[in-house]
C-alpha cells in the first residue's frame, strides 16, 4: 500500500476506525460518505433550541420530534461505506442569529444593533445541560462519536479567549477563571454519555488575532480536560472575524499544513489521539503527518469538496487521479457573500441535481473538436471523452495548460499548478487526441469534419494605450516569470488586480522594491472577500511592497512612471515597469470558427476573462450536454 500509515486502523474504546481520515463538516456529506473517509462529521447541530444558531433564529432543534428522522438519516448515510458517523455540536454564543438577544461572556451591542447579554450562572448551567442533552441524544440515535466545537470563536472559545472574555468575575480574567464554563460543558457531556462513548473536541491552537488566547493556555486546557475526552482536534483561526477566518480556512497565502506543529506539540503532551485540520492537500502530506507521529488523524475539509473520493483514490494508490483543491474559497458562503458559491474544480458541488456522480454515455457518438488546451478546454475534452465522443483537442502552444502554465513560477500558485498537472495527467490517460503546436484555423477545422466545435481559446493580456508602453524596460505581467533576470531592483507594477498583487508579492519576496499603482479604490476587485483579506495580510508582510491607489498613469518614461495623484503630476522612478492591466478576448478569432457546424460553443476566458470555476463549470456542462 502506498500510504500505509494513513490507512492503518485505530481503535478508540469500542470504536474501530478503518483509516485516519476525518471528513470535516464542510459542505454536504453524501458523496464523502461513499468516498472512503474513516469518519464522516455529518454537519453540525445547535445544542440549544434558542440563541445557538449562526444561520437563523428559528432553526429547528435536531432532536425534536419532527427532526429525528432527518437526524437519524445522517447516521445511515455516513455508515454506507463503513465510515463512523460523527456530529459537530455547536453554540454560536454572541454571534447567534436571534430575534431578541444573544448570549455570550460579556454585554455588548453587535454592529447590526443586536444586543448580547453576559451569561449569568443560571444561563451557564442551562447551556451546559443543553450540550449534555444533545450529546446524549446523538449517542442514542446512533452516532459513533460527537465533536464538541470549542474553536473558531464560538461560545466555548468566547469564554476561553481573552479576545472575547473581558469578564471581571470568577469566569473571566485569569486562565483558571476563563476555563470554568468550557470545563463545565465537557464535564456535563461526559456525565451524560457515560464512559464508553467517544467524545472529540475541536479547539484552536491559536486564533491568530492580536489579544487572543495563547497556545500555552490552549495546551494547558487540553491537558486539564483530557481525562474527559477521547480525541482532540487541532485547528486555528476564527470564523466570523475575517482576520482570523483566513487562518481557519487557509487561503493560498498560507503554507500547506499550517497547524501540524501545534498538533505535534499537543500529541507530545497528551495520551489521547490527536487530529489536525488545515490545508492538508495531498495523501503524501497526510501520510507524512501520521508516519512522523505528529497526529493520529488528518481532517480534510475543502479537499473532500474538491474530490469526495480523495480517500478511496489514495487507498488505491491513485493519488494522481485526485482532483486538487485550489484553496480559492469559492465553496465558502462568506467569501462570495452568497452570490456565487461553488467549487472551482468540482462542478457537482452545490449542483447535485445537474451533475450526476457518473456521466451517462452519449446516445449518439460525435466528433468534437476543442480549440484551446487551457482549463476550460481540457475539462470539456475529458467530459466529452467520458461520454464516448471522439475528441480532438488543438493547442497552439507546445504544452497544455493555457494561463495555468504560469502557476509553475509562483510560490502562491502551487495549488493551481497541481490542478494543471492533474488535468494534463487525465488528458494523457484518456482517449482525447491532442495536437500540440497546432494553431487552429477555420480551414483546418473544416478538414477535421467535426459534429461540434468548442472554442476555448482563452484571452490575451491587454496593453493599454499609454505613451511609452513599447519601451524595452516595460514587461507584461505574464512575461515576468520567464524573464525574471531582466527585472530591475526598482519596479512599478501597473494594475492592482489579483494577478498584479500576487506578482507584487512574488517580486518582493525576491528582494525587489515594488510599487503597485492602481486606478481604482480596491485591490483585487476580481477576487472574493476572504481572498482579499488573505491578500492584504500577505502584502502587509512584504516591507518592500508599496501600493498607490486612485492614480492615473500618464506616461512611461525611460526612468520610471509619470502619474497623477490628487491632481498632482509626479514621477516614480523605476528600472522596470510591469503591465498587469487585464485580459481581453479576441472576437475576430472567435467569430472565425462559427458557421462551420451548427453546434458551436464558447467556454472559459474566450467568453470573457474570469476564473477557473467558471472555466470548469462551462467546460463540464457544454460537454455533458452534447
Amino acid at each position: 500500500m502506498k500510504f500505509p500509515n494513513l490507512f492503518k486502523p485505530i481503535r478508540i474504546k469500542n470504536v474501530v476506525f478503518h483509516n485516519r481520515i476525518i471528513a470535516t463538516p464542510a459542505g454536504p456529506y453524501h458523496d464523502k460518505a461513499i468516498g472512503g473517509a474513516g469518519v464522516i462529521i455529518t454537519g453540525s447541530v445547535n445544542v440549544s433550541r434558542k440563541r445557538a444558531s449562526y444561520s437563523r433564529p428559528d432553526e429547528p432543534y435536531a432532536f425534536d420530534k419532527y427532526q429525528l428522522e432527518a437526524t437519524r438519516n445522517r447516521v445511515i448515510v455516513a455508515h454506507q461505506a463503513g465510515a463512523k458517523a460523527s456530529l459537530e455540536l455547536l453554540h454560536s454564543g454572541q454571534y447567534a442569529r436571534v430575534d431578541d438577544y444573544a448570549i455570550g461572556p460579556v454585554d455588548l451591542v453587535r454592529e447590526n444593533g443586536t444586543i448580547v447579554k453576559a451569561m449569568d450562572e443560571q444561563m451557564m448551567d442551562e447551556v451546559a445541560n443543553d450540550w449534555a442533552e444533545t450529546a446524549k441524544r446523538a449517542k442514542e440515535i446512533g452516532f459513533d462519536l460527537v465533536m464538541l466545537h470549542f474553536a473558531h470563536g464560538w461560545l466555548p472559545s468566547q469564554f476561553l479567549s481573552p479576545l472575547f472574555n473581558k469578564r471581571t468575575d470568577e469566569y473571566g480574567g485569569s486562565f483558571e477563571n476563563r476555563i470554568k464554563f468550557p470545563k463545565m460543558i465537557i464535564d456535563r457531556v461526559r456525565e451524560a454519555v457515560g464512559p464508553d462513548f467517544v467524545v472529540d473536541m475541536r479547539i484552536g491552537a491559536s486564533e491568530i488575532v492580536a489579544g487572543s488566547i495563547e497556545f500555552k493556555d490552549v495546551l494547558e486546557f487540553i491537558k486539564i480536560v483530557e481525562d474527559k475526552l477521547d480525541m482532540v482536534h487541532i485547528s486555528a483561526g476564527l470564523d466570523i472575524n475575517h482576520e482570523g477566518n483566513v487562518h481557519a480556512v487557509p487561503t493560498i497565502f498560507k503554507e500547506h499544513m499550517p497547524n501540524v506543529e501545534w498538533a505535534a506539540e499537543v500529541k507530545r503532551n497528551v495520551k489521547i489521539p490527536v487530529a489536525v485540520v488545515g490545508a492538508i492537500m495531498s495523501p503524501a502530506e497526510a501520510e507524512s503527518i501520521i508516519a512522523e507521529g505528529k497526529a493520529d488523524f488528518v481532517a480534510l475539509g475543502r479537499p473532500l469538496i474538491a474530490d469526495p473520493f480523495w480517500p478511496q483514490k489514495a487507498k488505491e494508490g491513485r493519488d494522481e487521479d485526485i482532483v486538487p483543491c485550489l484553496r480559492c474559497q469559492y465553496c465558502y458562503h462568506i467569501s462570495t457573500e452568497r452570490k456565487n458559491v461553488g467549487c472551482s474544480v468540482n462542478p457537482r458541488y452545490t449542483r447535485y441535481d445537474l451533475v450526476p456522480l457518473e456521466l451517462p454515455k452519449a446516445k449518439q457518438r460525435k466528433k468534437v473538436v476543442i480549440i484551446g488546451g487551457g482549463p476550460a478546454g481540457m475539462k470539456a475534452a475529458l467530459v466529452a471523452d467520458e461520454r464516448g465522443h471522439e475528441v480532438i483537442l488543438l493547442e497552439k502552444q507546445d504544452s497544455l495548460g493555457g494561463a495555468l502554465r504560469y502557476a509553475e513560477y509562483e510560490e502562491l500558485k502551487i495549488d493551481l499548478y497541481n490542478y494543471m498537472k492533474y488535468l494534463i495527467t487525465q488528458i494523457n490517460k484518456s482517449g482525447v487526441k491532442v495536437q500540440l503546436g497546432m494553431e487552429a484555423t477555420p480551414e483546418r477545422i473544416k478538414e477535421l469534419s467535426p459534429d461540434a466545435i468548442i472554442i476555448a481559446v482563452g484571452s490575451a493580456p491587454f496593453t493599454p494605450p499609454i505613451k511609452g508602453v513599447n519601451q524595452s524596460h516595460v514587461l507584461g505581467a505574464l512575461d515576468v516569470y520567464t524573464r525574471m533576470d531582466e527585472v530591475g531592483q526598482e519596479v512599478v507594477l501597473i494594475g492592482g488586480g489579483s494577478t498584479g498583487c500576487e506578482l507584487g508579492i512574488e517580486l518582493a519576496r525576491h528582494g525587489k522594491n515594488v510599487t503597485i499603482m492602481e486606478a481604482g479604490d480596491m485591490l483585487a476587485k476580481n477576487g472574493n472577500l476572504l481572498y482579499r483579506v488573505g491578500l492584504r495580510q500577505a502584502m502587509e508582510k512584504q516591507t518592500t511592497l508599496q501600493v498607490k491607489m486612485n492614480v492615473r498613469i500618464g506616461e512611461i518614461a525611460p526612468d520610471g512612471v509619470i502619474y497623477e495623484e490628487n491632481g498632482e503630476r509626479k514621477l516614480h522612478k523605476a528600472q522596470t515597469v510591469i503591465l498587469s492591466t487585464g485580459m481581453r478576448t479576441n472576437p475576430q478569432l472567435i467569430d472565425s470558427f462559427y458557421n462551420i457546424v451548427p453546434d458551436t460553443f464558447i467556454i472559459g476566458d474566450a467568453n470573457k476573462p474570469r476564473n477557473v470555476m467558471d472555466a470548469t463549470r462551462e467546460g463540464y456542462f457544454i460537454a455533458k450536454n452534447l
